[in-house]
């Protein structure tokens, strides 16, 4: 199998990778002929996949918007990917200046583009760590540089806790970065659920299994299971909603239908 250039050595290109996925479902270029398999494989069942990154995104962008609106000017991303066009720095940096923004993956491919994308932004900086080991992020001395933990941080957990089992405890992971967060933060997030997507459940689970086969299981959760990770947050309005609905910039009956496939909230610690 040909190796791009811009591949890591280290990294096996035969096997799918959930942000090269995410990459080719939102039209980028950094993916693997594997990657691309699995995509098409999921959209067989669901073929509004691509719909629903992109509804992920412009939350995303919009979320950030917010934050910034708020006065915050610093955003720690989890589970950030493959830099696409109008990532969270480009948003947060056009809105504050001088805005600083901690990018976390544990995708080698999604580090290195990080890092290429980052080269010349003192105020950005990206590192190679996961969700499921937050002192590993909080004590990372990228963190530590950039980020100043005794101010409030707009943490972005954007389509990254559907990748994270129960037995893995997401909700003791996400405690844990709030405790560790400035009062006054805002927690960011969207997740994946069978509610709302515009198609039977069976249909839906076919996609999901493709993610079980890659050995990265897509967590389907209810809206009040998403609501738990809010725990410790006061709800921004309009609260925890299918994505389209959070503070829309266009009506949001023009959408897409599986552009509501997921919930989205931002919340704000007291």
């Amino acid at each position: 199998m040909e190796r791009p250039a811009w591949a890591p050595r280290s990294i096996d290109v035969s096997v799918p990778s959930v942000a090269r996925i995410y990459d080719y479902y939102l039209g980028g270029s950094h993916n693997f002929e594997a990657d691309r398999e699995a995509a098409r494989r999921a959209m067989e069942f669901l073929p509004g996949l691509p719909k629903i990154m992109q509804a992920n995104r412009a939350f995303m962008r919009r979320a950030v918007r917010f934050a910034a609106d708020e006065g915050i000017t610093q955003f720690l991303d989890i589970g950030s990917g493959i830099p696409t066009f109008g990532n969270v720095h480009e948003v947060a940096q056009a809105a504050r200046p001088g805005a600083r923004v901690l990018y976390v993956d544990h995708d080698p491919v999604a580090v290195a583009h990080s890092q290429a994308v980052l080269a010349g932004n003192d105020d950005a900086d990206v590192v190679a760590a996961d969700l499921r080991k937050p002192h590993e992020i909080l004590k990372s001395p990228e963190l530590q540089h950039l980020i100043d933990l005794n101010q409030p941080v707009a943490l972005l957990l954007v389509a990254i806790l559907h990748f994270v089992e129960d037995a893995d405890d997401p909700g003791a992971a996400v405690a844990e970065l709030r405790d560790a967060l400035a009062p006054g933060s805002l927690l960011v997030l969207t997740h994946a659920s069978y509610e709302r997507i515009p198609l039977p459940p069976e249909r839906s689970e076919g996609a999901v299994d493709v993610y079980k086969d890659i050995r990265n299981p897509l967590i389907m959760r209810s809206r009040d299971e998403i609501a738990r990770f809010f725990e410790g947050y006061d709800m921004v309005e309009p609260g925890l909603v299918p994505m389209p609905e959070w503070r829309p910039e266009t009506a949001a009956e023009d959408e897409d239908p599986y552009a509501f496939s997921g919930y989205a909230g931002v919340g704000r610690s007291a």
